[in-house]
């Protein structure tokens, strides 16, 4: 933007110096005002994007999460918080406490149910009165420690023919309460969600890996490799309907180990520790195995893909990364930063 401002002639002889000095400085202001106009625009096309970070619920809950660096997430998922054979929710005892700290960092909080070690019981919660006395603890749940709402990962069996009418009813009970429902979706299991309990969530987030695993042991390679990121995004998008925006991209902060003596689990905190020059690859042979998982480069790259495709990016979990500029957090927060200039 080229900045001009043209002032007639004055006729000093019919006109105050105080006149002119009033012209000048309106003259001035405009001319700064409109100068500026491009330079203090700001972009907020990517300012709603989300960095969503499970945190494992344990005894040390509060411990846990005063590690954690607020700056580089926009929500944190505690996991997981269910019911025992009676019904009563268990973990929920420094909910408040981690609330507290999260709002304190402008991040919002939800408690993560299921998860993929979910009680076998658990189907039994999702029907009849079970599902109510459930539905209602965690409606108060949320209320009473201050969460921004309740996150779903049911999987597998408990994606079941009640499943649908579950979500329908957490979903009225919270809204009625300003409250949040998202959910933890994975394409393995695309059959088994409806279109209708899908639209009932705020977003989604896809769980983008664990191709294969340690239960898979004839099948060993990459359990998250970037093509399948590509494939589930363009799933859950373009085949069910889901818009950009209530998608999150979900990426592991751990790997798989096949043969030799390659563990069959490891944090990407422990794969440095253990192996530093694992940083840049997605695999690592050891001891006659190896090694799958997302180095820094795929990380990066499944950012950018998230920052063009989605409204958002899931972490599985937080206390698995490391530190510095090995962080896979802190590369996340780099690209997205980079891609907002």
């Amino acid at each position: 933007m080229k900045c001009s401002l043209k002032i007639k002639q004055l006729n000093l002889e019919n006109i105050s110096f105080t006149s002119v000095i009033s012209i000048l400085f309106c003259g001035l202001l405009f001319l700064l005002i409109s100068c500026s106009k491009k330079s203090i625009t700001i972009d907020n096309s990517k300012s709603t994007f989300r960095v969503i970070g499970y945190l494992p619920g344990r005894e040390n809950l509060v411990q846990s999460a005063n590690t954690i660096d607020y700056s580089k997430i926009t929500h944190l998922n505690i996991a997981f918080i269910n019911p025992d054979s009676s019904g009563t929710l268990q973990g929920t005892e420094n909910l408040n406490a981690v609330a507290a700290i999260a709002h304190s960092k402008n991040v919002k909080i939800m408690a993560s149910i299921g998860g993929g070690g979910a009680p076998k019981y658990y189907p039994s919660f999702l029907i009849g009165d079970k599902k109510s006395k459930l539905i209602t603890d965690l409606v108060n749940l949320a209320v009473e420690s201050n969460l921004d709402g309740i996150d779903v990962d049911l999987e597998g069996d408990l994606i079941d023919a009640n499943y649908e009418n579950f979500v329908i009813d957490l979903a009225a009970q919270l809204k009625l309460k300003n409250k949040m429902i998202t959910a933890a979706i994975a394409t393995v299991y695309k059959d088994q969600f409806s279109d209708k309990a899908l639209a009932q969530f705020d977003f989604v987030n896809i769980m983008s890996y664990d191709r294969t695993g340690p239960w898979n042991p004839s099948k060993p390679g990459p359990h998250a490799p970037y093509e399948m990121a590509v494939e589930d995004v363009e799933y859950w998008n373009k085949t069910r309907g889901i818009t950009k925006e209530k998608l999150s991209l979900g990426v592991p902060f751990y790997g798989y180990g096949f043969g030799g003596t390659a563990p069959e689990s490891i944090s990407w905190k422990t794969l440095l520790l253990n192996y530093p020059n694992a940083v840049q690859t997605d695999e690592f042979n050891v001891n006659g195995g190896t090694i799958y998982y997302n180095g820094i480069p795929t990380i990066r790259k499944k950012t950018a893909l998230a920052l063009e495709k989605t409204g958002g990016i899931m972490i599985w979990q937080l206390l698995q990364d490391d530190n510095g500029a090995k962080s896979l957090l802190g590369n996340i927060d780099e690209v997205i930063h980079t891609k907002e200039k």
